[in-house]
């Protein structure tokens, strides 16, 4: 297995926490995590960037606005307008990485983010793996997803675990992986300016942050959008429409499996993803 390697890199306005593996190079896979109440690039993608860290040059950064990266005094209102700007500021962090072209790999937040980039700088990427992604129109609020836009009103570990509980579909097999995680996010969860970004991205009056068909379909890019069948958090129904919009999108849904398909089905995770790199798609 890699070692992770963790570096704070400060670019013209903010500063990322950023978790790597592998050896530098001008092409990257880029890991981007979702929304969850005090999440990190190593929470979400840990174990992934350690076996691939191995083969390929790995980068799961925590987002701006969460861990350890830059929390802006005056954040962006509503998730859209919070994603506009992660997109920008991560094209400035592969400038700063030296990285030109990026394999966008995203899990939930993260798979709208790497939308976000594709549409900005489409000529630097190569392929996007969207995973339980957020970004259709007119999806239904889960309670599962209430409870993670509403988490502040109970920011205890007990409801950390509730909702983390929601994100698998099997914990008999997960149990210790929860509760690890908890473990981990609590620290963050209590600090006020993780709670602010939090606050700000979940703006009740904010619109939604779907993408237009307009935008979805000059995406001409080879993707891959996963979803585990039995998500509770974003429906399945996202991926679906994403994978139906994008000209060059294959749908595959993983049965037996919640929001974490990277965590629940890992080895499935790794073979879909390098299948996709290696140009089988």
């Amino acid at each position: 297995m890699a070692i992770v390697n963790s570096t704070d890199v400060t670019l013209s306005e903010v500063t990322y926490r950023v978790h790597s593996t592998g050896e530098a190079s001008p092409t990257a896979l880029l890991f981007l995590h979702g929304s969850g109440p005090g999440a990190t690039g190593t929470s979400n993608w840990k174990a992934v960037i350690e076996e691939l860290g191995e083969r390929y040059y790995c980068i799961a950064p925590d987002m701006l606005g969460f861990g350890d990266s830059e929390h802006p005094e005056n954040p962006p209102s509503g998730m859209k307008a919070f994603n506009l700007l992660q997109a920008q500021t991560l094209w400035e962090l592969l400038d700063k990485l030296g990285v030109d072209k990026v394999h966008l790999v995203g899990n939930s937040m993260g798979g709208m983010i790497s939308i976000r980039m594709a549409l900005s700088q489409p000529e630097r990427v190569e392929t996007m793996l969207l995973m339980g992604s957020g970004g259709a129109p007119d999806l239904p609020i889960t309670p599962g997803l209430q409870h993670l836009r509403t988490f502040y009103a109970d920011p205890t570990p007990d409801s950390l675990r509730a909702l983390l509980e929601s994100f698998v579909y099997d914990m008999d097999t997960l149990t210790g992986v929860v509760d690890r995680v908890v473990t981990e996010r609590m620290p963050y969860i209590e600090r006020a300016d993780v709670k602010r970004s939090h606050a700000a991205m979940f703006d009740p009056k904010a619109g939604p942050p779907a993408f237009t068909d307009e935008e979805l379909t000059s995406l001409p890019h080879t993707t891959l959008c996963v979803h585990g069948r039995d998500d509770i958090i974003v429906p399945v129904e996202s991926s679906t429409y994403l994978a139906k919009t994008m000209p060059n999108a294959t749908l595959h849904i993983i049965p037996n499996s919640g929001h974490w398909t990277q965590i629940e089905a890992h080895d499935t995770f790794v073979f879909l993803l390098e299948s996709l790199i290696a140009g089988k798609f």
